[in-house]
């Protein structure tokens, strides 16, 4: 990974709240225009992870640097700008329930662009079309959607901004195998149709069967800490006790 190019990088952060140390002494970098699952069992520091890169959480000492700023040095007013490189796919999809789906993709837009209502509602609808969602359903509300709909929306609600860093909450938490494969398909179709403006995409799963078929690297956390950042071949043939009783499950 030497020669590679990061859009994330973790430098010795720690993260305490209060005696608990939830992230300790966290030192690896996120390639660019790859496709990073982060694993690990439940309470190994991978939500406040996410946190860090999103700069809503800053570390006790250490330092982020995403896209070349450290994140946790800049102020308030400036990370809200910042934040505008990222796209970001949450548990469940966060739709926000009394917005159409159309509504929902123009929402960021409307909040942090000067586009014309003409300019916006174009790209909502070549959003919403780039993944898989027709104009009928555009016009429903998320109860209105099933659950793989409504992560197709929240994929193009994330890319409203054309962000150059995804992130992912637990993508497929709630859905069957099927829809399961085919949001996933649908993430790494996104991925590598945005690779040529340095799109990274970051995963956090405990799905260890779709991480091993569509990343690229895997980042394995147990109590706050990374013990395997590796590609994925590598990974799958780590003798790491942990990992290996993970692979097994």
């Amino acid at each position: 990974m030497k020669n590679e190019q990061f859009s994330i990088q973790f430098k010795h952060v720690v993260k305490k709240f209060g005696d608990t140390t939830v992230l300790n002494d966290v030192d690896f970098g996120i390639i660019q225009n790859k496709i990073t699952t982060v694993l690990g069992f439940s309470g190994a520091g991978k939500t406040t992870l996410m946190k860090h890169i999103l700069g809503l959480t800053m570390p006790t000492s250490g330092d982020v640097e995403v896209l070349g700023t450290c994140i946790n040095k800049i102020g308030e007013l400036e990370l809200r700008e910042f934040r505008r490189n990222f796209g970001m796919v949450f548990q469940y999809a966060a739709l926000f329930d009394f917005l159409t789906s159309f509504e929902n993709v123009a929402f960021p837009l409307r909040e942090f662009t000067k586009l014309t209502e003409a300019e916006i509602t174009e790209k909502v609808m070549n959003l919403l079309e780039s993944v898989g969602i027709s104009k009928e359903a555009a016009a429903r509300l998320p109860s209105e959607l099933s659950g793989g709909m409504r992560k197709r929306v929240g994929l193009a609600r994330g890319l409203a901004l054309d962000p150059h860093i995804m992130l992912y909450d637990e993508p497929t938490s709630g859905l069957d195998p099927i829809t399961t494969h085919m949001v996933y398909d649908l993430m790494r179709e996104t991925h590598y149709s945005n690779v040529h403006h340095g799109f990274t995409s970051v995963i956090i799963s405990h799905d260890i069967h779709a991480t091993l078929k569509y990343s690229d690297y895997v980042v394995f956390m147990e109590n706050g800490q990374v013990v395997e950042h590796l590609d994925v071949e590598s990974f799958k043939k780590s003798e790491n006790p942990v990992i290996r009783r993970f692979l097994e499950l």
